[in-house]
């Protein structure tokens, strides 16, 4: 009985032993195979990732440049119009100040006019 045990114990260590060879001569390296074409094709997915994201952040920070640059276009357009504006008014201030002027000359005109006139009837 001692020594069917026995060989039933050397069985199962002489399995054990088998095991252990298989697991290191081809279950091991399959896994470290495996393991390591699964991690070069995940870092290559993120390469791809990070690739897109950049290009993405690159045409934002170009769309927001291009509408800065729209905006500071219209600005500038609008300060122009402005001071175009505030140009022509006071050439239309100045006009309307020399036709004022004139304005005020023929009256000063007319009524001395007026004046000679009444004092030649005033005399009488």
């Amino acid at each position: 009985w001692q020594e069917k045990r026995g060989l039933r114990e050397l069985r199962v260590l002489e399995n054990l032993k088998n095991t252990i060879f298989e697991t290191n001569d081809h279950v091991l390296p399959k896994c470290e195979q495996a393991m390591h074409d699964n991690l070069n094709e995940a870092f290559k997915r993120l390469q791809a990732a990070n690739n897109m994201i950049h290009r993405l952040q690159e045409r934002e920070h170009e769309e927001r440049k291009l509408q800065a640059d729209k905006l500071t276009a219209r600005e500038e357009k609008r300060v122009a119009h402005w001071e175009e504006f505030m140009k022509e008014q006071r050439n239309k201030q100045g006009e309307v100040d020399e036709e004022h002027r004139k304005a005020m000359e023929r009256l000063k005109e007319q009524y001395s006019e007026m004046e000679k006139e009444l004092a030649k009837h005033v005399s009488f």
